[in-house]
C-alpha cells in the first residue's frame, strides 16, 4: 500500500491541454474515483500515474518515491483495463500466474498467491477453465486476480465494468468494494458512471476540461458542489439549474451576484400551501417503483424535474405548485462558482 501524490501535472497533445496543473493527494489504503464526462482527462490522468502516458511537467510520487521518470514496470502498480486482455489459450490459473513466471517467482510462491487470489475472488472452481468457458463477470474477476497476485502498492482500474450488463455491474461493484475492504489497498478507479463513483468511493475527484473541479466524499460533492458543473454532473436525474430571473428564482431570495440557482429533484416541495410557489404542468411521469419522477414545465417553458413517492396519483397534464426551501437552493455566480444557499 502507498500514498499517491500528484503535483502540478500538465499534459499536452499538440495544442490540446489535456491535464491542467493537476495537484492531488491520495491517501494510503483509500478508494478514490476519478469521474467526469468523456474527454475530461480522467483516463489520461490514470495512464499518467501508471507511466503509460508521459507528462510535460509536474511530479508523480508513490509512497516516498518520485516515479515521474520511471517505466511502468518500475512503479509497483497494477492496472485493470476495460478489456479483460486474457490469454485465450491459457487456463485461469495460467493467466493469473503468467506475469509471476516471467518475473521468476518460484512455483510454490506462485501457487500460494494464485490460491489466495482465487479465494478472495471466488474463482477456486474455475482455475482449470479457459476464458471462453467463463462469463463476462468471471473474466473480469480473473483480470483483477492477475493484478492481486502482483502484490502492488497501488491498484489502478480504467472503467473495468463498462463491458458488463447492468446486473453484472451491480454485482461487480459490490465485489470490488469487498475486495478493497479485504486487501486494504490503495485503489484509483476511473469511470464516467456517477453511480459507480457515489457507491464505491471514499473520495471522488471530479474532472472537467483537464482540471480538478472538486475533491470530496460522495456526499460532500452531492450536497455541497463547489461549482455549477459539479452540481449538474453529480446526481441522476441532474440538479435543476435555472436562471435566477426564472419563475422558480422568484420564490427564493438570491444573492445580488447570483446568476443561476439550482435544486435537486428530491428537494422540491409539492403542495397547495400559501407560501411562495410556482405553478408547473406535468409533461411526463416516469414511475420507477419506489419513486416517481415528474418532468414539468413552468409558464415560461422552463423544464423542471421533481422526485416524489412511487405511488403518487399525479399524472401528465396535472398542475403542480412547486416550493423551494431556501436551505436546499444552491446559487452560482456568472463564472459557475457556488455562492451558498439562498434565502427562504
Amino acid at each position: 500500500m502507498a500514498t499517491v501524490t500528484l503535483t502540478e501535472i500538465n499534459k499536452y497533445y499538440g495544442s490540446l491541454h489535456a491535464l491542467r496543473d493537476v495537484t492531488l493527494g491520495i491517501g494510503d489504503g483509500s478508494f478514490v474515483v476519478f469521474v467526469g464526462p468523456s474527454g475530461c482527462g480522467k483516463s489520461t490522468l490514470l495512464r499518467s500515474i501508471a507511466g503509460l502516458e508521459g507528462i510535460d511537467s509536474g511530479t508523480i510520487e508513490i509512497g516516498d518515491r518520485d516515479v515521474t521518470g520511471l517505466e511502468p514496470a518500475e512503479r509497483d502498480l497494477s492496472m485493470v483495463f476495460q478489456s479483460y486482455a486474457l490469454y485465450p489459450h491459457m487456463t485461469v490459473r495460467g493467466n493469473m500466474e503468467f506475469g509471476m513466471k516471467v518475473n521468476g517467482v518460484a512455483a510454490a510462491e506462485r501457487a500460494r498467491r494464485v490460491a489466495e487470489a482465487a479465494r478472495i475472488l471466488q474463482l477456486q472452481d474455475l482455475l482449470d477453465r479457459k476464458p471462453a468457458q467463463l462469463s463476462g463477470g468471471q473474466r473480469q474477476r480473473v483480470a483483477i486476480g492477475r493484478s492481486i497476485v502482483k502484490n502492488p502498492a497501488v491498484f489502478l482500474f480504467d472503467e473495468p465494468l463498462s463491458n458488463l450488463d447492468a446486473k453484472l455491474r451491480v454485482q461487480m461493484r459490490i465485489e470490488l468494494e469487498a475486495l478493497h475492504k479485504e486487501l486494504g489497498a490503495t485503489m484509483i478507479y476511473v469511470t464516467h458512471d456517477q453511480v459507480e463513483a457515489m457507491t464505491m468511493a471514499d473520495e471522488i475527484v471530479v474532472l472537467n476540461g483537464g482540471r480538478v473541479e472538486q475533491v470530496g466524499t460522495p456526499m460532500q460533492v452531492y450536497h455541497s458542489p463547489a461549482t455549477e458543473f459539479v452540481a449538474g454532473f453529480i446526481g441522476s436525474p441532474a440538479m435543476n439549474i435555472l436562471p435566477v430571473d426564472s419563475p422558480l428564482g422568484s420564490v427564493v431570495a438570491p444573492r445580488p451576484e447570483a446568476a443561476k440557482i439550482g435544486i435537486r429533484p428530491e428537494h422540491i416541495e409539492i403542495g397547495t400551501g400559501n407560501g411562495p410557489a410556482v405553478e408547473a404542468t406535468i409533461r411526463v411521469r416516469e414511475r420507477l417503483g419506489a419513486e416517481t419522477y415528474l418532468y414539468a414545465s413552468t409558464a415560461d417553458g422552463r423544464q423542471v424535474v421533481v422526485k416524489t413517492d412511487g405511488d403518487t396519483p399525479l399524472e401528465a397534464g396535472a398542475t403542480l405548485r412547486l416550493g423551494l426551501p431556501g436551505h436546499r437552493v444552491h446559487q452560482f455566480d456568472a463564472a459557475g462558482r457556488t455562492l451558498g444557499p439562498a434565502g427562504g
